[in-house]
């Protein structure tokens, strides 16, 4: 997906942004996302970010299945410490779940994008579904229960 798309995904949520992934290091690594989160709290948005716990069994596992053994986990750690300045920024939530991560989860208000995994590739190979909720509509919204029962079982992250 372009990095454009992103942006513009992130840029239109008002009232509530959501990230359910294992690393997610490709936004970790953008300085300008982080601005962007920085900014949407500032405004008023609720903004949430579940990382996978880089000790879970389930991370070492996908990690086993990729191929690359604990590139995982060292990837959530350097998410960890790239998101160092948003830890307790006003309106921005960390977590860590520990959870079977079927698929990487982005939301901003209404809109998702999820992010399908295949088993044995990485999800920058995996197709990105680009869904919306719409009344009386179900599949985003089974999404959006899904975000909220691993934050619900999630544990705050703290700095490392």
């Amino acid at each position: 997906m372009p990095a454009d798309d992103w942006k513009l995904l992130f840029e239109s949520g008002d009232a509530e942004i959501g990230i359910l992934v294992y690393a997610g290091l490709f936004l970790a690594e953008d300085s300008g996302f982080q601005w962007i989160l920085r900014k949407k709290a500032k405004s008023g948005a609720r903004v949430r970010i579940l990382l996978g716990d880089p000790d879970d069994a389930h991370v070492a596992e996908r990690g086993e299945e990729e191929g690359i053994g604990h590139a995982i986990a060292a990837k959530i750690r350097n998410a960890q410490v790239l998101y160092r300045d948003l830890l307790g920024a006003h309106g921005i939530e960390f977590r860590l779940h520990r959870t079977v991560l079927y698929n990487s989860i982005y939301r901003s208000d209404d809109r998702l994008f999820v992010n399908t995994h295949i088993y044995g590739l990485p999800a920058a190979q995996a197709p990105v579904w680009h869904l919306r909720k719409i009344p009386g509509g179900e599949l985003a919204s089974h999404y959006l229960d899904s975000f909220e029962r691993v934050w619900d079982g999630a544990t705050p992250m703290t700095e490392s």
